[in-house]
């Protein structure tokens, strides 16, 4: 078949290599004038830095499938991403851990003590937490949250957290141990030579080809028996309904000789520093020596239809919004959407290989049963 992808990221390069594997023919096009979407990665010009363009992307899973997946297009070295945050003058380790607890109430506990005491903190009125505030005030009390959280999130989310829902703040991220590695998952660690170049490697097949710099036209679909679509979902209709929300970012770029902060992330929870963390990119390939150094200050703000969005705000009048472009997607034909702007949700790349993966194969196997395609195979809402 006549398979036409738009997006060269991770979603479009995963299913136009499984399908091509498959005998189909891909033809991979992209407005921007590189691959990767937003976890292209290139060298900097000036430090040789490996910088990861559109801010950090970290990889880290459960899944040995996915991680045996991309082990097989490069190869990926250790790497354990530990955050530190500034709030009240000092500096602390994150996630929430005993050390933090320690630090920041100027205390020697043990782990069941910090338990004990951090259970003191917490607001035992809030039973059902509802927003994001009550979830945080319900699990750590107030001082932990308007450190580490109130500030954070209204910078990041330009809101206040009592606008948010707690779903937010799924798992209160607090460990009573040492442990400061920021995720948990089996699998952690990046590619040596960047996303980029892995994701060249997925690519390089000869049954896809890949159109850069190249915008999606309507006369595109009408050439291919099917179309996967990894662009804005409210994109595709041309907004015809209105904009879904998003957050985007702006990055302040600048060098340093020597070493900036010692740390990849550093986070900035106090409400009056208008950044919400500073990133310093040659920590994310610890392996490598540079004397130089370049960073980015990271400012979030509300996406306006000329930015890069990216993350999906998802509260009640977009998941609306959002219901009303899915029953339009669902009566589109010969479209599957896909991914994080594709289905509107926030993914992790694990998850988004995954779930492009399943979706090469659940298309493949409508095709053998003579089933239709589904516009979604993850749904949106």
């Amino acid at each position: 078949m006549q398979i036409l992808l738009i997006g060269a990221g991770l979603s479009g390069a995963v299913i136009g290599r499984r399908l091509a594997e498959a005998g189909h023919s891909c033809r991979i096009v992209d407005s921007r004038n590189h691959i990767g979407g937003n976890c292209h990665t290139e060298r900097d010009a000036e430090t040789g830095v490996m910088m990861h363009v559109y801010g950090p992307h970290i990889f880290h899973t459960d899944d040995e499938e996915v991680w045996n997946y991309v082990n097989g297009f490069t190869e990926f070295l250790p790497f354990q991403n530990r955050v530190k945050a500034q709030a009240r003058g000092g500096v602390y380790s994150l996630p929430i851990n005993l050390l933090t607890i320690n630090q920041f109430f100027g205390k020697t506990m043990r782990p069941e003590e910090a338990k004990a005491f951090i259970a003191a903190q917490a607001d035992t009125s809030i039973t059902d937490p509802q927003t994001f505030e009550e979830q945080a005030l319900r699990f750590v009390g107030r001082d932990l949250y308007e450190a580490f959280f109130k500030g954070y999130t209204e910078k990041q989310w330009g809101c206040s957290p009592t606008e948010l829902p707690a779903s937010i703040l799924k798992r209160l991220p607090v460990r009573f141990n040492y442990d400061d590695n920021y995720f948990f998952h089996r699998f952690q660690g990046m590619p040596r030579d960047g996303y980029t170049p892995m994701i060249e490697a997925i690519l390089d097949h000869p049954g896809i080809t890949v159109e850069l710099s190249t915008p999606y036209a309507a006369e595109m679909a009408a050439k291919a028996d099917h179309v996967f679509w990894s662009g804005p979902l409210d994109g595709y209709f041309d907004y015809a309904l209105g904009r879904l929300g998003y957050r985007t970012l702006d990055f302040e770029r600048f060098t340093y000789q020597g070493d900036y902060q010692g740390c990849a992330v550093m986070n900035y929870g106090d409400r009056d520093v208008p950044y919400t963390r500073i990133t310093e990119h040659k920590h994310f390939s610890p392996w490598e020596t540079h004397e130089q150094s370049v960073c980015y200050r990271e400012y979030s703000r509300a996406a306006t239809p000329e930015d890069i969005p990216y993350y999906p705000i998802r509260l009640v009048e977009e998941k609306a919004l959002l219901a009303d472009y899915v029953a339009k997607a669902t009566a589109t034909e010969r479209v599957t959407f896909v991914g994080r702007l594709g289905t509107y949700r926030y993914l992790d790349m694990d998850v988004t290989i995954r779930e492009a993966l399943d979706t090469a194969d659940a298309f493949m196997n409508c095709l053998a049963d003579g089933r239709p395609v589904p516009a979604f195979m993850s749904s949106p809402l």
